[in-house]
This record gives structure tokens, C-alpha cells and sequence, in this order.
């Protein structure tokens, strides 16, 4: 029997969660592509609420999807096998090969793991089989005592795979040497020995003053520290989950946006762009705060949509969007934020919770039921606004019906129409995800909203370059002989 010839695998693993091994391995992925090496991101488990629609019709992490970005790939349920995306504190949904296939609490799942390790190895082979180098991100951290049986996100996928492992951890947390000596501590032989380097990560400073430090733990852990990244202040990734607050610098005259950040909102880096343009200035309200004087509301997406609406009005915003609208302010949701806005939302089969409806804001004629198939797809059409180009991603469970539909936001390239617009052109809704994204639709849509003479920001192009900029920080501050080996590759 000839055993398939396999590529060889890396994997990056971490201290802490938000050590930075979304953006090693996109960095790396680029880094390696730049030098012709034909290289495949890898994520065997994620939890995110942040998804995006790959090629063969399913659903992974973003994160991924900027990795494969980086490789010049369009993403595939491969690269993340197995996403969890939370809808309690206690259970999630579980996708498995870009499908969702259940729900269960944190218990029954530690028991399914084994199941979708099957998934997980499966993938690997696959993307092993057709590239030389499959560069893998690993969750959390290895040292989480309570999961580490059945790991099937870092550890246990690796002594699975037989992989070398790089550890990084983010020096601006303080603790840095604590993180790595601590983490190698509560590793298995086998697994220290699998540990090849460290990656200090966002170093402020004078790498004169650290030297001291990696010295001794080069010597305390007789494994090399690979190389320090420094803080980058003004680089832009999409988050894997937490929200991403910082702004660029805004113009004078600015369109202010505000987002209320419910318990369950998904996708929240459809604002990306809008962060990034010099002319928005976006704000993230959370429980407890008002909502301030905007020119334009915008309801996110979320995964427990009746819950989420609920917390809306427990926080009062419901009241002062209505407020908002009688000064002439303007109101968009984004999928489960346009599912809010209609008249009611019913889940009979308790998809996200306890089976029932809820009452919608009613501030567009239409109602939605939660069915169980999803709606996943890369969708093209055009803005019934200004007839302005649009590209996007749906990524939902419910159905939408009713009279407010025939007045639609978009006109898709397949002949379907997607969203809906009020009468008196104050409120818009859709189920697109990533609208900002495209210069001539965001463009659009900030005119819709109030803002004059709008820069045409193009956020792929952005994207594009930070990817370009990781890659240079490689090439400069880590050790480009030992990865290439840790690739299996010959010199370059």
C-alpha cells in the first residue's frame, strides 16, 4: 500500500488567548507565499461568532478567511473544520465541514470530540495531500488543564498529526516570561518536546533592554526564542471575536455612527471599514450606556436574536431609536439587526432558545421564522440606492416575508432580492454582510446616511496591505532559516 505524500505542517500555538496566532500564521502564510512556497491556513476548532462563507458553500471562521486572503486562496471548509459559535454561556452551535449539524452544551460537546476529530484529521489530509506546507492556528491555550482530554484544538491535534509547534505570547500583557516557562511547564514530555520556539509578540521598546530575558530563557527551556515582533499601532486584522475599538484619524466633518453591542452579535466586522474611514466616527454603545446623537443607528448581526432584542429593550434602545427616527436620524440591520426590525420573530423549533415568538420593533412591514437550514452564500448584485455596486455574504437561518420586501435594498446578480427599504427612506435592512466592504456600495450608503463629499475608502486594499506589512515583519524580525526548516523546506 503507498502511503499518499503529505506536506508538511506547522502549528502555532499560544500563552493566552489573543497572544497574536491569528496574525503569526497569517503573517507566515504570506511570508512563505511571497517566497513561491504554495502554503494552505488550518484551524482545527474555532469558537467565533465572526464566520465567513467559503467557496464550497460553507461556513467558517474569519480569521481563516483572512489567512487564505493571505495565501491567495479563497477559503474552504477545510481550512476550519470544526467552528463552535456560541448562543449562551453554556452552549453553542457546532458546524462541521461548514454545516451546522447541533447544538449542545459544553458537557455533551466534550463527549462529541472525538467525533469531530474524525473532521478535523480528515480535512487535515486532504489540504496536506494537495500543499507543501499547511500552517496551523491552534485555540486558546495548550496549558487549559480542564480541556486538555480529547484536545482536539492544539496539543491533541498536534501529537496527531506528529507536527512542530511554535508558542507565542504577547509581551504588552506583561508576564511574557511567566506565560511561556509556565505554559512549557504543564505540557506532557512529549509535548514540550514538540515545542521548537517561542515568538514574543508586540515588544514596545529597546530590544537591548529584553536581551537579558531571552538569554535566560534560552537557557532555562534549551529552545530558541525564534524572534520579537514589535507593537504596531495602527495595524488592522479582523478580529477572531473581541470588538476592534480603535480609529483611525478622522476629518473634521465626520458622520457619526453607533452600534448597540448585544450579548450575541455576530459578524461584528462588517464595521471594520467603517472604523478605518476617515470620515465615520463609530461608536460601540454597551449595557448601560445611552445612545448618543447619531446620524445613523446600525443593528448588528446576532446568534440569539429574540434574546438579543430583549436586551435591546432592557437597555432602553428601543425608545431611543424610535427617538432618533422623529429627529430624522437613520436606522440599517444588518441581518439578525434587519430581522429586529420587522413586525415579529418567530423560532417554533427553538433554534436559538426557548421555542416562541417575540414582537420585532415594527418598524418595517414584515415578518421573520427561524427555520433550520441555514442560508449560506457569496452573493453580487447592486444597491437599489444610487445603483451602486454590492458584494456580500448571507449567513442566516431565518426566512423573511411580507409587503416591506417589495420595496428591496438589493437586487442580486442571481435574480433574487434581498432586503427592504421603508417608505420614507429612513430605515434600510439586509441579510448581506460585508455591505462597507465594497467602495461603491459603502460609499452609497454613507450618502444615505448624511455624509457629504465621501472619500471612497477601499478596505480589501487596506486588508491587502497590513497582510504585506506582517510579512515584512518577518522577513525582518524572525529567524527565516529555522522556519523554513520548521516547513520542512530547503534554505532559501
Amino acid at each position: 500500500m503507498n502511503t499518499p505524500k503529505t506536506g508538511k505542517t506547522l502549528m502555532v500555538q499560544g500563552t493566552t488567548s489573543d497572544a497574536g496566532k491569528s496574525t503569526l500564521v497569517t503573517a507566515l502564510c504570506r511570508w512563505l507565499t511571497r517566497q513561491g512556497v504554495r502554503t494552505v491556513p488550518f484551524k482545527p476548532q474555532n469558537m467565533a461568532l465572526n464566520s465567513a462563507v467559503t467557496a464550497d458553500g460553507g461556513e467558517i471562521g474569519r480569521a481563516q478567511a483572512v489567512q487564505a486572503q493571505a495565501c491567495h486562496l479563497e477559503p474552504h471548509t477545510d481550512m476550519n473544520p470544526v467552528l463552535l459559535k456560541p448562543n449562551s454561556d453554556t452552549g453553542a452551535q457546532v458546524i462541521i465541514h461548514g454545516r451546522a449539524v447541533t447544538t449542545m452544551n459544553a458537557v455533551a460537546y466534550h463527549d462529541y470530540k472525538a467525533i469531530a476529530m474524525k473532521a478535523v484529521l480528515a480535512s487535515h489530509q486532504r489540504l496536506s495531500e494537495q500543499w507543501p506546507v499547511v500552517m496551523v492556528e491552534g485555540a486558546g491555550s495548550p496549558a487549559e488543564i480542564n480541556l486538555r482530554a480529547g484536545d482536539i484544538a492544539n496539543m491533541g491535534f498536534a501529537e496527531a498529526v506528529d507536527c512542530p509547534v511554535l508558542l507565542v505570547a504577547d509581551i504588552n500583557r506583561g508576564g511574557v516570561f511567566a506565560h511561556l516557562v509556565g505554559t512549557l511547564e504543564l505540557l506532557s514530555p512529549s509535548e514540550q518536546a514538540r515545542v521548537k520556539g517561542f515568538v514574543i509578540n508586540r515588544f514596545r521598546g529597546d530590544i537591548a533592554l529584553l536581551q537579558p530575558g531571552l538569554d535566560w530563557l534560552e537557557q532555562r527551556t534549551g529552545k530558541p526564542v525564534v524572534g520579537v515582533l514589535p507593537y504596531v499601532m495602527d495595524l488592522h486584522l479582523e478580529a477572531e471575536d473581541g470588538l476592534d475599538q480603535r480609529q483611525t484619524d478622522k476629518a473634521e466633518q465626520v458622520l457619526n455612527v453607533v452600534v448597540p453591542v448585544l450579548p450575541r452579535i455576530s459578524n461584528h466586522t462588517d464595521f471594520d471599514p467603517l472604523r478605518l474611514h476617515p470620515q465615520v466616527n463609530l461608536q460601540f454603545v454597551g449595557p448601560g450606556q445611552p445612545i448618543p446623537a447619531a446620524d445613523l443607528i446600525i443593528l448588528p448581526g446576532s446568534k440569539s436574536v429574540r434574546s438579543d432584542l430583549t436586551y435591546l429593550r432592557n437597555n432602553g434602545w428601543d425608545t431611543a431609536i424610535s427617538r432618533h427616527l422623529r429627529y430624522g436620524g437613520k436606522v440599517l440591520g444588518i441581518c439578525g439587526g434587519l430581522q429586529m426590525l420587522g413586525e415579529a420573530l418567530h423560532d417554533p423549533l427553538g433554534l436559538e432558545g426557548a421555542a416562541g415568538s417575540s414582537p420585532g420593533l415594527g418598524l418595517l412591514a414584515m415578518s421573520t421564522v427561524l427555520e433550520q437550514e441555514k442560508q449560506l452564500r457569496n452573493v453580487r448584485g447592486h444597491l437599489t440606492l444610487e445603483d451602486a455596486d454590492v458584494s456580500g455574504y448571507e449567513i442566516h437561518a431565518g426566512v423573511t416575508t411580507g409587503p416591506a420586501l417589495e420595496s428591496p435594498l438589493v437586487q442580486l446578480s442571481d435574480g433574487r432580492c434581498d432586503g427592504a427599504r421603508s417608505a420614507d427612506g429612513q430605515v434600510l435592512g439586509t441579510y448581506l454582510h460585508g455591505l462597507f466592504e465594497n467602495p461603491a456600495s459603502s460609499s452609497a450608503l454613507l450618502r444615505w446616511a448624511g455624509l457629504q463629499n465621501v472619500q471612497t475608502v477601499d478596505y480589501h486594499a487596506l486588508r491587502e496591505r497590513d497582510i504585506e506589512r506582517l510579512a515584512d515583519l518577518v522577513e525582518k524580525h524572525l529567524d527565516g532559516p529555522l522556519l523554513r526548516e520548521l516547513c520542512g523546506l530547503e534554505p532559501a
